[in-house]
């Protein structure tokens, strides 16, 4: 049956007046004929039609004959025909050919309009542990196809170590153009900033804005009145939101007066707004507290402008901060209310005046109820000693699951009242929701290793953590419990 598929082959590639009929000819001569068939193949890959060039190189690829391949598919990569070019790339690809004719035919290819073809260049240099054009390569790192660009980058790392790299690297990061020069710059190592640093400069004014938000990014790290001078003209002069927020970052960190401006005008703004706010807190001045007070009630900025103002507002601890935060919990917007959360959580890290904790541990301890924001809002909570009793009534009985496991967490199992709540851990072994079972056993190794082992009613509890160990569905879950088997079998537990 082969013996009469081939000769239809032979006959088909040979005479068939279809172009179709000879490009399925060749096609099926490569998966079933022989090495000798090679020849004809070699033929068909002068055809006047690229539909049968393009099979050739597919069927040379298949028959696995590479002495015969190697000239004919070198030649096909520079077919006029993209298809063709494609092709023989693969066959070459997958025959393993080498050699410097092979290398300087992908090399050639590196250049190509299509895609694929880019895409089977690089990944054939990378197998050939060759890079073929180096300037090619790093010219692809601005290649608007994200594959090339992941590939270009890969082998130029592989060949980091070469000089010719390196500088041809460095001048891209220097003079390259959009995402090529962004791309190479992330390359650079950051103690080379020094050797780039006129052309960041420059970079400020370039028209990409990938470029100014790129170089302005890197410049942050630079300490020099020179470039702080640059860096405060640019942000006067930027009008792309995603530099702009890069530089007002820049200018909150250093806390530069002559940010002011440009953040006020920033502010409604949604992409630059928040760090419009963190530039404005960076001022430190009352005109400055004052805008970031009045931008949470300013319901014409947008929501991630107001709840940074509420971080900001509590950052900067004025003495009616708390009260103008909590009512912000009841906001119908979540990123305010997530705002107002993180802003709280800021006072009661610093420390809140006596007068203000059970208002905020209340305030919080029933936005943990409701199930917004649940594990920032636990985070918010931690050491506020008020807000403890709220919390045990919520691990006791919420419905909420994740809302039973955050209050569980915030409980001191090493501390003065920890007794009290071994029995809470204990119960939530046995929870139906993972997270609460993973903060019971959490919990349970605190206390052992603040005690030295379990009470001597505590053989329940360890029943219960050897099912969790072997039987839990979940990992870590089960991690937790034999870490307190294991802590309880230590020499120094009781």
């Amino acid at each position: 049956m082969a013996e009469h598929q081939i000769a239809y082959f032979l006959r088909e590639v040979q005479g068939a007046a279809d172009p179709a009929r000879r490009a399925a000819a060749a096609k099926g001569l490569g998966r079933t004929g022989r090495p000798e068939h090679a020849a004809v193949l070699v033929r068909a890959a002068g055809d006047r039609d690229p539909a049968v060039r393009a099979a050739a190189a597919v069927g040379l690829g298949r028959l696995g004959v590479r002495q015969a391949a190697a000239e004919v598919l070198s030649a096909l990569m520079g077919d006029r025909d993209a298809r063709v070019r494609r092709r023989a790339s693969l066959a070459a690809i997958r025959l393993g050919l080498d050699g410097p004719g092979i290398t300087d035919a992908f090399a050639r290819l590196l250049s190509d309009p299509e895609r694929h073809v880019r895409i089977n260049a690089l990944s054939a240099l990378e197998a050939l542990g060759a890079l073929g054009d180096v300037a090619a390569v790093a010219a692809l790192l601005g290649d608007p196809d994200p594959t090339v660009r992941g590939l270009s980058r890969r082998l130029l790392y592989r060949f980091a170590d070469d000089p010719a790299v390196a500088a041809e690297v460095l001048r891209t990061a220097r003079e390259g153009k959009g995402a090529a020069r962004v791309q190479a710059m992330t390359m650079v190592p950051a103690r080379c900033t020094g050797s780039l640093l006129d052309s960041l400069l420059t970079g400020l004014r370039d028209p990409s804005a990938h470029v100014r938000t790129a170089v302005a990014d890197r410049l942050l790290t630079v300490e020099s009145a020179t470039v702080r001078d640059a860096l405060a003209t640019a942000l006067e002069d930027e009008s792309d939101p995603r530099t702009a927020a890069v530089l007002l970052r820049g200018a909150g960190r250093r806390g530069d007066p002559r940010a002011a401006g440009p953040a006020l005008r920033w502010l409604a703004d949604s992409m630059a707004g928040p760090d419009a706010v963190h530039a404005l807190g960076g001022q430190g001045t009352p005109a400055a507290a004052e805008r970031l007070r009045s931008a949470l009630d300013d319901t014409t900025l947008p929501a991630p402008t107001r709840a940074a103002a509420a971080v900001a507002v509590a950052e900067g601890g004025g003495w009616d901060a708390v009260w103008l935060l909590l009512p912000l919990l009841d906001d119908e917007d979540p990123a305010l209310r997530t705002g107002a959360v993180d802003g709280l959580g800021v006072l009661v890290e610093r420390g809140l005046r006596l007068w203000e904790r059970h208002a905020v541990a209340w305030a919080l301890t029933a936005h943990l109820r409701s199930g917004h924001d649940t594990w920032r809002t636990r985070n918010a909570l931690h050491g506020l000693d008020q807000a403890l009793p709220g919390v045990r009534r919520l691990a006791d009985g919420a419905s909420n699951g994740q809302v039973r496991a955050a209050a569980l967490s915030l409980l001191d199992a090493d501390g003065d009242t920890a007794r009290q709540d071994l029995r809470r851990f204990v119960l939530g072994l046995d929870d139906p929701c993972e997270a609460v079972r993973y903060e019971a056993a959490t919990g349970l190794l605190a206390w052992v290793e603040a005690t030295g082992g379990l009470p001597p009613d505590g053989g329940p509890a360890r029943a219960r953590l050897a099912r969790l160990a072997t039987g839990d569905g979940s990992p870590r879950v089960r991690r937790a419990a034999t870490d307190v088997l294991e802590a309880l079998c230590a020499p120094s537990s009781g």
